[in-house]
């Protein structure tokens, strides 16, 4: 029984790690790669709920596999996190106008859209910046090394279009 159980366990954590993937890929408009993850998927999940399905009388079958499911969706999270997929962008909000963070970024690789705010305290320089998402701890690092009072919001973009970046983007 321990056998079976340690299958289901482990078919369980397969299968709701594809699960997760598939929606995340889903979301992000990878339709194709999705599909493919779904055919596995669903081969993977008939496997594990026949496996249950035989021992449903053995309330323990039942228990682990709820725990693999549960296992699996912190499992394809991690994942999904390690392969970040897609862009960010940071809006950035630093007290000097003057800064060099905008030439610094650039300078490095990314894309950068500067203009001037007003905030309670006067002046402040804005900046948008563009970056692949496997990036943004590096690119948030980067930027608090030049202006460790930087404000600084993370959002993720559904679609880009122009600038310099749709070539980048494209590969």
């Amino acid at each position: 029984m321990l056998t079976i159980l340690i299958a289901i366990f482990t078919i369980q954590i397969v299968y709701v790690s594809f699960f997760t993937l598939r929606m995340i890929l889903t979301l992000k408009g990878q339709r194709y790669l999705a599909a493919t993850i779904s055919t596995v998927e669903i081969i993977i999940y008939v496997l594990g709920l026949n496996m249950v399905l035989k021992y449903l009388n053995e309330p323990i079958s039942l228990i682990v596999y709820a725990a693999g499911y549960g296992i699996g969706v912190l499992v394809g999270s991690w994942i999904e996190d390690k392969i970040a997929l897609g862009y960010v962008v940071l809006k950035v909000i630093v007290n000097n106008p003057e800064s060099e963070l905008p030439n610094y970024l650039r300078d490095h690789g990314y894309g950068v859209t500067t203009w001037i705010g007003s905030g309670r305290d006067g002046d402040r320089l804005m900046l948008e910046v563009l970056s692949r998402r496997k990036n943004r701890t590096k690119l948030q690092g980067s930027i608090l090394d030049i202006e460790p009072k930087a404000f600084i919001i993370t959002s993720e973009p559904s679609q880009l279009h122009g600038g310099f970046w749709t070539k980048v983007t494209r590969r």
